[in-house]
């Protein structure tokens, strides 16, 4: 009796053992192992010491272990410590030992590497070269979506959302560049496959640019208005609020007949009627000169 209580207690004890390092790996979200990936990861994750979650990074790419995720992972630490420009010589020269299928990830990362560093023109480059693989079918693996990962939450991505955000950051690059016509192109094209809030805020931002004040208040009304989704975020509302009020402030002072609440009919009006008369020669109305002349005949 007293072994089966034994036999029975110590299951318990390893199953519970068991919960402990199952809660322990899905709280830090550290794989299970003991190998170089493994160890860097609870060197990031759980230590939160980089330089150190770097290096066996770098024993984990070496090695071979997990290379594809590793090399994501290495170069986003990097990035963190602010080792960008390291981070994007690694993903260059380790990258052809990464399958095919993570390509597109690591692409992600060295746009993100290429903003950080202010290298535009590879920036532009790179997202060219993702949106012809689209064009071309070649995205995806072949896929209308993908999963996708964000702050360790898993989620699908259609096509055209990914189109969408990539074109984004094509008018975010070229306004950098200063070049808001092209810009503006770009933001129009996102808009019209997968709109929000904060590609409209982007694409007012170019029209004001480029001094055409009417179309970005139009824009930005929508915005503030509730028209596109992403309406309710506080931060895009207030980047509406933001651009409008310098939009206001570049707008020149309302015409005569605005500030005195004169429509465009009204005015139009006036000036047929100012247009019947003719050129005015005298200051009275045209039946007094009328009478004067009337008056001079009788006097002769």
């Amino acid at each position: 009796m007293e072994d089966i209580i034994s036999v029975g207690s110590n299951h318990n004890m390893g199953s519970s053992k068991g919960k402990k390092e199952d809660l322990y790996h899905v709280l830090h979200k550290v794989p299970y192992g003991d190998s170089p990936y493994v160890r860097a990861k609870h060197a990031q994750l759980v230590e939160k010491d980089p330089e150190a979650a770097i290096v066996l990074f770098w024993k984990a790419i070496n090695s071979g272990d997990k290379v594809d995720s590793a090399l994501k992972d290495m170069a986003v630490v990097m990035k963190q410590l602010d080792r960008s420009e390291e981070a994007i010589e690694a993903i260059r020269s380790f990258r052809g030992l990464c399958s095919k299928q993570s390509q597109e990830s690591l692409d992600n990362v060295l746009i993100d590497l290429y903003k950080k560093c202010g290298k535009i023109d590879e920036q532009i480059e790179l997202l060219k070269r993702k949106l012809k693989l689209i064009y071309q079918g070649e995205a995806f693996n072949g896929k209308l979506t993908k999963t996708a990962r964000s702050h360790g939450k898993k989620f699908q991505v259609s096509i055209k959302q990914e189109t969408s955000r990539l074109l984004g950051n094509l008018g975010w690059a070229y306004m950098q560049k200063m070049n808001y016509m092209m810009a503006e192109v770009v933001y129009r094209k996102a808009q019209m496959i997968d709109p929000d809030c904060n590609k409209a805020c982007n694409l007012g931002l170019c029209l004001i640019r480029q001094a055409r004040y009417e179309e970005a208040q139009l824009i930005l009304e929508d915005v503030l208005n509730g028209k596109l989704p992403g309406s309710d975020d506080s931060k895009s509302r207030k980047r509406a609020q933001d651009l409008t009020k310098e939009l206001r402030s570049m707008l020149p002072p309302p015409h005569l007949s605005d500030l005195l609440g004169l429509d465009d009919e009204f005015i139009k009006g006036l000036e047929q009627l100012m247009n019947e008369w003719g050129p005015i020669r005298s200051k009275r109305l045209p039946i007094f000169e009328e009478i004067s002349s009337f008056r001079d005949q009788l006097a002769c």
